[in-house]
């Protein structure tokens, strides 16, 4: 299993504007194989921060995905990219 997880910046006044424009890429992520969740939230504390979170079944779903993703050209600058990609050996419950 892959997580791709971190958070991005962009100016304040157009987070939810750049969240929105993901909307549709987010529902066809989820509907492509290998995809167990995807989403692009706005952070509750910080005005432009954006939360990246997705979990696929293997790199190679992830890859498939990359590959005609066609994410949305919102013209809106990110900042402080801070995302990677953690593969993950083992899951249980955590509580």
């Amino acid at each position: 299993m892959w997580i791709v997880a971190g958070h991005v910046t962009v100016d304040d006044d157009r987070r939810d504007e750049f969240v929105n424009a993901h909307r549709d890429l987010i529902v066809r992520a989820r509907r492509a194989p290998g995809c167990l969740d995807v989403t692009i939230t706005a952070d509750p504390v910080e005005p432009g921060r954006i939360y990246n979170y997705e979990r696929w079944e293997s790199w190679e779903a992830v890859e498939a995905w990359r590959a005609q993703v066609h994410a949305p050209d919102t013209g809106i600058e990110m900042r402080d990219v801070e995302v990677e990609a953690y593969e993950i050996a083992r899951a249980r419950p955590p509580f």
